[in-house]
């Protein structure tokens, strides 16, 4: 249904997928602009919703998400320093600088939270949002002084799926599904640190060395798709939440179920946001936070008062 959605309604029972040598109007919508489009939405929702899930669960708390602790807006600053000074390097540039840059933020956000040796919950979540607003000015500075026309890509910025091509999908396919494979190996080890650090070390797992594992692990997955994508917030937030109330705490359970509705989440809102203003778009980064800002407020109103 997501396909025929659209500023032009596509009945998909029309179309003829094996005659590929001439496409019609259609038929050239369909298969170059609607399906990689929602093949890439798909690989969004899954990173996303994964990433979250594991720094809820490393940081055993529910408000962590790579949008609150700052990993997508560096991500993003890495992707525009690649697009604007290793451009020559060809698309790949862009998410490998993407990659850099989250993963620089979420050990800056970490290391600061750390200060002491024991890891301050609130302290992290402040760390984030504080780091990640001075992330978005640089952000824009480097738009506004490096290239002729920053507007054109605001739209990039705060999360559209509209552009996304098979190229797109050919280069984010691999690392966000090897990214998340891996990170589910990883389901038990996140499981005992629930217990606690020190229950977890007498299990025999090697904590400090997992935390930082899952948190690489993390900002690559979420790096791809904000190379690609643009920030698209509160996925990693609503999801595993939501999903942990459906599903339990078990992240052999918790994990692939996220994964799964975190892409319905994001396919659902990207034929939202590109249907509700017809024939206008609405980029989905602006639908999102719709629904994860009041869930946050919730969640920070239900810790101050717990």
């Amino acid at each position: 249904m997501t396909l025929e959605k659209g500023s032009e309604a596509i009945r998909s029972n029309s179309l003829e997928p094996f005659s590929v040598q001439s496409l019609d109007a259609e038929e050239n919508i369909f298969f170059n602009i609607r399906l990689p489009r929602v093949i890439f939405g798909i690989l969004v929702g899954i990173a996303l919703a994964v990433a979250g899930g594991v720094m809820q669960g490393v940081f055993k708390n529910p408000m962590a998400d790579p949008f609150i602790l700052g990993i997508s807006t560096g991500s993003a600053v890495g992707a525009v320093l690649g697009m604007t000074f290793f451009a020559s390097l060809g698309l790949v540039a862009r998410p490998f600088m993407a990659f850099l840059g989250g993963v620089v933020t979420i050990f800056i956000v970490y290391n600061i939270a750390r200060a002491g040796g024991k890891i301050a919950i609130d302290t992290l979540l402040l760390a984030g949002i504080a780091f990640g607003y001075f992330l978005y000015s640089l952000e824009w500075l480097l738009l506004i002084v490096f290239t002729n026309s920053p507007h054109e890509i605001l739209s990039w910025l705060i999360g559209y799926l509209g552009t996304a091509q098979w190229q797109d999908v050919k280069y984010a396919v691999l690392p966000v599904l090897t990214g998340t494979f891996i990170i589910f190996l990883f389901a038990r080890d996140l499981n005992a640190m629930l217990l606690g650090d020190e229950t977890a070390h007498y299990l025999g797992i090697g904590v400090e060395n997992v935390r930082k594992i899952l948190l690489v692990l993390a900002s690559l997955i979420t790096a791809i798709t904000v190379a690609f994508s643009g920030i698209i917030g509160f996925v990693g937030l609503i999801i595993p939440h939501t999903t942990r109330l459906l599903v339990g705490s078990d992240h052999r359970i918790l994990l692939p179920a996220s994964a799964l509705f975190g892409a319905i989440f994001v396919i659902w809102t990207d034929t939202l946001a590109r249907t509700v203003l017809v024939p206008s778009e609405i980029p989905v980064g602006v639908i999102t936070p719709l629904f994860g800002a009041p869930l946050f407020i919730y969640l920070l109103v239900k810790k101050r008062r717990g």
